[in-house]
């Protein structure tokens, strides 16, 4: 009964761990923050533009 125990921790463990790498891991500082001080026209996207016509 022990073992199954502890082998339900280690797998419990291991999920964890797994949902931890895929949420933080090549991130400076944890989660990133929406910057809402840039205003929309200055981020260098073409978003709401039209093709010119032809």
């Amino acid at each position: 009964m022990g073992l199954i125990l502890l082998e339900a921790l280690a797998a419990g463990l291991v999920l964890i761990l797994i949902i931890w790498w895929t949420m933080f891991s090549g991130r400076n500082k944890g989660e990133l923050h929406d910057d809402d001080d840039e205003p929309e026209a200055g981020r260098g996207t073409d978003q709401g533009k039209r093709p010119p016509e032809a």
